[in-house]
């Protein structure tokens, strides 16, 4: 059985070029961030629709256009074709919708925190965990 190497894996992320790649998605994934939560505002403020729900819209509309800037500017030069990226983007995105969410409710349920508030601390350690598997598994960056 094959052992895993924290080294090594610590290598192919720490490095200049990662680094590159990191800046460029924080930028797209703060602003399309940005998009998500006025979908999340308006779902709840205007279309009274339950939090967590409409933290999960907000979550996918925002991963959707964060495919698209994703490929052509954070992971540029993937040979991935575009639908079965996109796919893998998705399956990606889903893993950290899951932790999105339930850190989400966690966090709702358990503390007096706004839901915004709740939502921004969330997505740091879900867009962590989707960049790193976006970067190693679907765009095959690192």
């Amino acid at each position: 059985m094959a052992r895993f190497d924290l080294g090594h894996w610590a290598g192919r992320f720490w490095n200049r070029r990662v680094g590159g790649m990191l800046i460029r998605n924080t930028v797209v994934s703060s602003s399309v961030f940005v998009v998500g939560l006025g979908v999340l505002w308006v779902l709840v403020e205007y279309a009274h629709m339950d939090e967590v729900i409409a933290a999960g819209i907000g979550f996918l509309v925002a991963n959707s256009l964060h495919y698209l800037l994703g490929r052509y500017w954070i992971f540029a030069g993937s040979d991935r074709k575009l639908a079965s990226g996109y796919v893998l983007f998705l399956m990606n995105s889903a893993v950290g919708l899951g932790v999105t969410m339930a850190l989400f409710w966690v966090l709702i349920t358990f503390t007096p925190m706004h839901y915004l508030v709740i939502r921004i601390v969330v997505s740091i350690f879900a867009g962590l965990i989707v960049f790193a598997l976006n970067a190693a598994l679907n765009f095959r960056q690192v």
